[in-house]
């Protein structure tokens, strides 16, 4: 339970002291005469001072160390009581502590637990190494855990939208995270963010680690696998590329955006755009939390992002065949990634000869719907369906409630056609509008006069446009279909 305090190694630097205040400020209201013991160490901040560790530090810091694992800060496990998991890591190492609220609002530490970064680990981004630390902290302490109700603190607020969200994971979730986050759904939590002014119970344990101890077995034999699971994924994105893994480790470090946008994500991104001055690395920065580091190389999601020398050789590839601006996006979408693909894969198509004399002419109006009607039979399109086994059929279609009339005929002229629709007319009254195709029954000078007569507005669609008559022609598909014919 308290091996890693013991283990704690003396601070290195004024970094290290301040991390080792943060706890010490943590736990304050329980050490007494803590303004004396932290004398020694306080005099190693002034500043202008020359940073020397000496005798009297150490003997400051032993005494924290001994108050920090005493049972003066420690408490027993008790389920009834509420969990709280605070986890936090560094460039070394990774801490947590698994803690109780007590009923006077005091909180205890039950465990705490630390290990040192693997060298593949350490060249992880912040983020990653925070999700590390969390699920570093939620695994350790599993049987205290699992299949209870607990509070998990970070001080790393992008997280709380990828760990804590209900919505479930985001779907541009760097790969790690991603992973760590389909873990973490086994466990039932509420994430909270803590400030790292806050946070020193956890800083401390992953900051001041003893590098002697090595990580454990199975942490390392974790780090290997998913390391050699995000190479391959990161090698199959680019396997139709005319690129190799290699090339693009080489030069993303070369490349002037990548290098700026590399060391962001490893040391951390500024609180607002404004601060970044090249407008390049702006861009990444609004995709800021699904971008992640791979051995030297930047990833988005499962997308390797490539150097700007590269990205004309990557549309070559991807426009073979002609394949057309939405095809080459969702080609691009699985393999590879820079912040305007979308719009050089535009400029590419546009730019080429033979997509443009291949390409449909665009439409020379665009479809113009129908007005709104208000009321029943304002509006009616009529069409006729047939001959079926000698028949035909005049279907009558109401654009507001779409109710259909149905009527069987041997005739489909003129006079037939008028006889029909009187027969409806009367019975259903008279439309404000009648939709027809050009159909000789439709454009003769009988048909004419009977609209004229009864005030009905005729309208014929455009010759050889059917789409224009749609309200009937789809009702004369679906009556032909339920027929068999």
């Amino acid at each position: 339970m308290i091996d890693a305090i013991l283990r704690m190694p003396a601070p290195m630097n004024v970094t290290g002291v301040r991390s080792f205040f943060g706890a010490i400020n943590y736990y304050g209201k329980f050490v007494p005469g803590m303004r004396t013991l932290r004398y020694p160490l306080d005099e190693l901040l002034k500043a202008g001072k020359k940073f020397i560790w000496s005798p009297a530090c150490q003997k400051s810091f032993q005494a924290f160390k001994n108050i920090l694992a005493s049972d003066l800060l420690l408490t027993h496990y008790n389920p009834d009581l509420e969990i709280i998991v605070s986890a936090d890591a560094s460039s070394v190492g990774v801490g947590a502590t698994i803690s109780h609220k007590l009923p006077d609002g005091s909180i205890k530490v039950v465990q705490h637990a630390s290990r040192a970064l693997t060298s593949a680990e350490q060249a992880y981004s912040q983020p990653d190494r925070e999700g590390l630390a969390i699920l570093f902290a939620v695994t350790k302490f599993h049987k205290m855990l699992f299949g209870r109700r607990f509070i998990l603190q970070t001080d790393h607020a992008p997280l709380l939208r990828i760990f804590g969200s209900k919505k479930g994971i985001p779907v541009y979730t760097a790969n790690r995270l991603q992973r760590w986050a389909l873990q973490l759904v086994l466990y039932d939590f509420k994430t909270v963010y803590v400030p790292t002014e806050k946070f020193g119970n956890a800083d401390i344990l992953s900051r001041l680690i003893d590098h002697h101890v090595k990580p454990e077995e199975d942490f390392v034999i974790a780090s290997i696998t998913l390391e050699e699971d995000i190479k391959s994924v990161a090698n199959g994105s680019l396997k139709n590329m005319p690129l190799s893994f290699n090339i693009v480790l080489q030069h993303t470090q070369s490349d002037h955006v990548l290098s700026k946008v590399y060391q962001f994500i490893q040391n951390g991104w500024p609180l607002s755009r404004k601060v970044i001055t090249d407008r390049e690395v702006q861009r990444f920065f609004d995709r800021r939390e699904s971008l992640t580091t791979f051995q030297n190389s930047i990833m988005f999601g499962e997308r390797l992002v490539i150097p700007s020398d590269f990205r004309k050789r990557c549309l070559n590839q991807l426009h073979r065949g002609h394949p057309g601006i939405q095809r080459m996006k969702a080609i691009a979408l699985s393999f590879v990634y820079w912040p305007s693909i979308d719009d050089d894969i535009v400029a590419y198509v546009n730019a080429c000869r033979n997509c443009a004399a291949a390409a449909r002419s665009p439409p020379k109006l665009l479809p113009q719907s129908w007005p709104t009607v208000v009321s029943p039979w304002q509006r009616v399109h009529v069409d006729y369906a047939g001959p079926l086994e000698g028949d035909s059929y005049l279907l009558a279609v109401d654009a507001y409630s779409k109710w259909v009339e149905i009527v069987k005929t041997s005739s489909t002229t003129s006079v037939a056609t008028i006889t029909i629709l009187r027969s409806l007319f009367a019975r259903l009254g008279m439309p404000e509008t009648l939709v027809s195709d050009n159909g000789s029954q439709f454009t003769s000078a009988e048909f004419r006069q009977f609209c004229l007569e009864n005030g009905i507005d005729h309208v014929t669609t455009s010759p050889y446009h059917p789409q224009s008559n749609g309200q009937a022609e789809r009702y004369v598909d679906t009556f032909r279909r339920a027929i068999g014919s």
